[in-house]
């Protein structure tokens, strides 16, 4: 019997993961490569208040915008590679850029530890109250008959929402003319006034100000309808084959040791499951995520396969 139950404590003391540690166990920075009230500035808010609060460990946000988002994500990539340095970022200073800086000041493709993924929103197509076109299609048709002359609006050049009008014009066989804004909220205000006619921005920013009747929801960016908007189309079922939501994931040191890797990604993907943290996402109109690193990796490099395209077919260049 003696052997029987060793063998039994050895297989149940195998299913532990080799390593296992806890995080955090020191003061942590993380890092924001963007303004302080940003999406991502929003997020690492949220999930730091709560590792706080569950790790009794002091957790500080530290704001670093510039070089759309590469000066803060190269903070990340230079810190000391032990886990008390993370950083929040998005696709554009995690390959992106890449394709859109003659020089970058760190590799995003090595320099990096991609930890999890933490967030997905859907982008929404908005336009102005004025244009004729009330589903995708319709729009489309406008913009063919039209090209040229409808005029849309970013939040910068190489941004997300930059890529999906290029895409939605590319897809479509059409030409709109960009003109890229400070942040959503410009972008929103010159859309309501008419100084552009379309959008392609984050739900969030675009939610918001359809109850003023100054602009008009087309469609949704997700692969499939979004649950925190289920009325509304996606543009596949307009005819349009493109995707485009905002995400964001946790990175770090590109040498931090897989083990302190692998314990902040169960960490913060421990705290996404939280009924508070998921609600308070709800109402941002974002969904928490929690990947593995591994997942995380493979999700970035199949965005960099999507996007690669349309930033060299549209000539992208940074702002």
């Amino acid at each position: 019997m003696r052997p029987l139950i060793c063998g039994l404590l050895a297989i149940l003391a195998g299913s532990v993961p080799a390593g296992a540690q806890e995080w955090p166990t020191k003061p942590v920075r993380i890092v924001v490569p963007f303004g302080a009230g940003s999406t991502p500035d929003i997020i690492m808010r949220l999930i730091a208040d709560r590792l706080q609060a569950t790790s009794k460990q002091t957790i500080v946000i530290e704001n670093r915008p510039g070089a759309s988002g590469n000066t803060g994500t190269d903070l990340v990539a230079k810190a000391a590679p032990d886990g008390t340095t993370v950083g929040i970022s998005i696709l554009g200073p995690l390959g992106l850029n890449t394709l859109l800086f003659a020089r970058m000041p760190y590799d995003p493709f090595n320099d990096l530890a991609l930890v999890t993924r933490l967030t997905d929103q859907p982008s929404v197509l908005a336009v102005n109250a004025g244009v004729p076109a009330k589903t995708t299609a319709e729009l489309v048709a406008l913009l063919k008959r039209e090209p040229g002359k409808f005029n849309f609006g970013s939040i910068g050049n190489g941004s997300l929402s930059h890529l999906a009008m290029e895409a939605i014009a590319m897809a479509s066989g059409t030409t709109i003319v960009h003109i890229p804004y400070a942040g959503s909220p410009q972008a929103v205000t010159a859309l309501m006034r008419g100084d552009v006619q379309m959008v392609c921005l984050p739900a969030i920013s675009v939610v918001s100000q359809a109850k003023t009747g100054k602009l008009r929801m087309l469609a949704v960016t997700s692969p499939k309808r979004s649950a925190l908007l289920p009325d509304l189309p996606t543009l596949r079922e307009g005819g349009i084959d493109v995707e485009a939501n905002a995400w964001n994931g946790l990175v770090a040191p590109g040498k931090t040791p897989e083990p302190v890797v692998a314990a902040i990604a169960r960490a913060v993907n421990e705290t996404l499951r939280d009924p508070g943290i998921r609600a308070k996402l709800g109402a941002q109109m974002m969904e928490p995520i929690g990947t593995s690193p591994a997942e995380f990796r493979a999700f970035r490099d199949a965005e960099m396969k999507r996007w690669t395209p349309v930033v060299k077919a549209a000539g992208i260049k940074p702002n």
